[in-house]
């Protein structure tokens, strides 16, 4: 059997100059297309970080506007139910758009899902961003579909592009941002003819967010630690307690959802979650499980938390973004990682700082279903010292999170488990 490069060699002078004519135009053609793309979803990011962070400081000057939950729930409501059409199905329309490419992905989700995140965490909804990014940056990169008359095939690899982009740059993580687009499309499988898109969309996205001045949250990079029995022991039993967390909080996301969804009047669903929201808040008395919880995801780097935190955030998420109010996943998945790892300093003989690394992304890992992104994302955010730990954590934390993942619309390409019964090996095929 001939190794590609034998058969190369073996090519005819002609069509080895055509090969090389043609992967010299495939990428001059996506270094203008990313470069548009990660333009685009770099300058709308910068926006809304910025955006993100006044709403978050207003909030915190202003508490009395965590009253106004259910009024902004109603206002989010009315926005999608009138306004919203195929836009209010979020990061699984671009999820869907790629499996079967059909209708345009309308420019009005960019407005929509920017607006309604903003009003959510201005109230005090527990919600992320990166749902946000992704969603403007896959609307904006569609829009170059008829400038560029991409044929379906070619706007899969642009949406991909736009998905990547958005992530890295709502992140500062552009290796992670760029494997995201490509690892959560289809569960086990990545796409290799979107690699070169979604890197270039992804460098040139972060590039520019920190060109325009926008800064990320820093967290300390880890020190060296000899990977022992003892220690190998401990990680596989962290990374498999953050794959089951990861698995409950999209089972109960899930459940929510479909509990909501059981109203037949749609308007009143956020409404009704608001009520619920700013009683639970009321009853803990406390905003730290409220936003995006980034001075509590930097303190778990430095003591052992309480089991409790993880917790609380946890059941805050799921009912916030299951009634319909918008927002992200990801960030309070790293909240509840991160307070989990801490909590697990004071039973397992790791440092504090590392249990709080390995949960930041094995969480995340478990309940996106991208082992790969979240190992790099580790690395970009907490240095290459712990490698091997933070790799343990995402990789088992996949295996023991299910085929169950936060975005509905994810397929399965790839079964999780290397054996399974007949007839859930034909049903895995089949789909």
């Amino acid at each position: 059997m001939l190794h590609r490069s034998d058969w190369f060699r073996q090519l005819p002078d002609p069509l080895r100059r055509l090969q090389a004519v043609a992967a010299l135009v495939f990428l001059l053609r996506w270094l203008l297309i990313s470069g548009l793309v990660g333009g685009l979803a770099g300058s709308a990011s910068a926006l809304f970080l910025v955006a993100l962070d006044y709403m978050t400081d207003w909030r915190e000057l202003q508490p009395w506007v965590l009253w106004l939950l259910p009024l902004a729930g109603l206002g989010i409501g009315l926005t999608y139910h009138y306004v919203g059409g195929q836009a209010a199905r979020g990061n699984n329309l671009l999820l869907e758009q790629i499996h079967a490419p059909q209708a345009p992905i309308p420019l009005r989700m960019v407005p929509l899902v920017l607006g309604g995140t903003l009003l959510t965490h201005l109230v005090g909804g527990s919600a992320g961003r990166e749902g946000t990014a992704v969603q403007m940056g896959g609307a904006l990169a569609d829009q170059l579909t008829r400038l560029f008359r991409l044929r379906p095939r070619d706007r899969r690899l642009l949406l991909l592009a736009g998905m990547s982009a958005g992530f890295a740059s709502v992140f500062g993580t552009p290796l992670a941002g760029a494997v995201f687009g490509l690892e959560v499309v289809r569960l086990g499988a990545i796409r290799y003819d979107a690699v070169l898109p979604a890197f270039l969309a992804a460098i040139s996205a972060d590039f520019v967010t920190r060109a325009w001045g926008v800064g990320h949250t820093a967290y300390p990079q880890l020190a060296a630690l000899p990977l022992t029995p003892l220690a190998f022991g401990c990680a596989l039993l962290a990374g498999a307690l953050f794959g089951v967390v990861a698995r409950s909080f999209a089972t109960l996301t899930h459940w929510l959802s479909r509990q909501f969804g059981r109203i037949s009047y749609a308007l009143l669903r956020p409404v009704l979650g608001g009520l619920l929201l700013l009683a639970v808040v009321g009853a803990l008395g406390t905003t730290r499980y409220l936003g995006l919880g980034v001075p509590v995801i930097v303190a778990a780097f430095q003591e052992p938390l309480g089991p409790s935190d993880f917790i609380w955030k946890l059941l805050l998420t799921a009912l916030t973004l299951s009634c319909g109010f918008k927002g992200g996943e990801v960030t309070p998945l790293f909240f509840i990682g991160a307070t989990l790892g801490s909590a697990l300093a004071v039973v397992l003989p790791l440092p504090v700082a590392l249990l709080a690394a390995m949960g930041f992304v094995g969480v995340f890992a478990g309940a996106a279903n991208t082992p790969l992104a979240c190992l790099l994302m580790g690395l970009e955010l907490f240095g290459v010292q712990g490698a091997a730990y933070l790799a343990l954590a995402c990789v088992v934390s996949y295996l023991f999170s299910g085929h169950t993942g936060i975005y509905g619309a994810q397929r399965i390409g790839q079964a999780k488990h290397l054996r399974f019964g007949r007839q859930q090996d034909r049903r895995l095929e089949d789909l």
